[in-house]
């Protein structure tokens, strides 16, 4: 309904809507959503962070249970990532080289850090062309994803948020060796059991990232595109660096190159642990 009041006609503003709740990023239009008008692109960021953002707090917003939803330790680093990002690019685009309009300037760093963050994929500019190292700062954002029980691909933020409070609480460890200080989430304590699953993720995803993108360049992709293929396929986004960057597509890639990242976006949708004990001898043991 939002998207026909900017002059979307009802079957752009179904396919968008679906692509934009879903964190698909498929857009009817070959511009995506630079295509629009840049009330269209404000509705769209509304609506991808309601996607990256864990479903059991829409419940609580929607029942009016406002306190909850904040009181999230991962809903609050998933803003602070979120404008963290966009403020860095903002001034980079309006007061370094670019010299963007502020506002301009702001929308395309808040598109894009809320479309790579919650994985949707959806463009409004290429970042690639971004001054500095605002391309590498995009290119670190394909690793977060989105919130826990939301539509987001990713590492999931709240996985990050553990792994980087596990590691400031092993620093006080290594000082305080007889103190029992265990990680703390939402006021709750976290068991070891999960942290250790949270690392041996955290692990094989980053192999299987930089496996990946060691095939793509055996197969003959550049550096940047190997890894930036890589990372986007196994993230869910879509756009990657390289010669897969936001303007860019995979169609140029051979069929065993498609075939590898083919499997890379079948694990990330599948949180990797689903597909991969299928291929454990033990689980088809009786």
């Amino acid at each position: 309904i939002l998207l026909m009041f900017g002059g979307v006609d009802l079957f752009n503003a179904l396919c968008h809507t679906f692509g934009t709740m879903a964190t698909g990023g498929f857009s009817t239009q070959n511009a995506s959503i630079a295509a629009y008008s840049p009330y269209i692109q404000y509705v769209i960021v509304v609506f991808m962070f309601m996607a990256g953002t864990g479903f059991t707090l829409h419940y609580f917003a929607l029942h009016g249970q406002l306190r909850k939803v904040w009181q999230s330790e991962e809903f609050r680093y998933f803003i602070y990532l979120i404008l963290g990002g966009t403020l860095i690019i903002t001034l980079v685009l309006a007061f370094g080289t670019e010299g963007m309009a502020f506002e301009e300037a702001m929308r395309s760093a808040l598109f894009q850090v809320v479309s790579i963050i919650t994985t949707t994929g959806y463009i409004t500019d290429n970042y690639l062309n971004w001054p500095g190292a605002m391309w590498f700062l995009i290119f670190l954002m394909m690793f977060i994803g989105g919130m826990a029980g939301s539509t987001g691909g990713g590492i999931k933020v709240i996985r990050q948020l553990l792994l980087l409070k596990n590691s400031l609480l092993e620093l006080k460890r290594l000082i305080h060796p007889q103190a029992i200080i265990p990680v703390r989430m939402n006021a709750k304590v976290v068991s070891q059991d999960i942290i250790f699953k949270v690392m041996a993720f955290f692990l094989i995803y980053i192999i299987i990232f930089l496996i990946g993108a060691t095939v793509m360049a055996l197969i003959g992709l550049d550096a940047p595109t190997a890894i930036g293929a890589s990372a986007a396929t196994i993230g869910n986004i879509g756009p990657g660096i390289g010669m897969v960057g936001p303007v860019d597509n995979y169609a140029f890639i051979p069929y065993g190159g498609k075939w590898v990242l083919s499997f890379l976006m079948l694990l990330g949708r599948l949180e990797l642990f689903t597909v991969l004990i299928l291929f454990s001898p033990a689980f088809w043991k009786k």
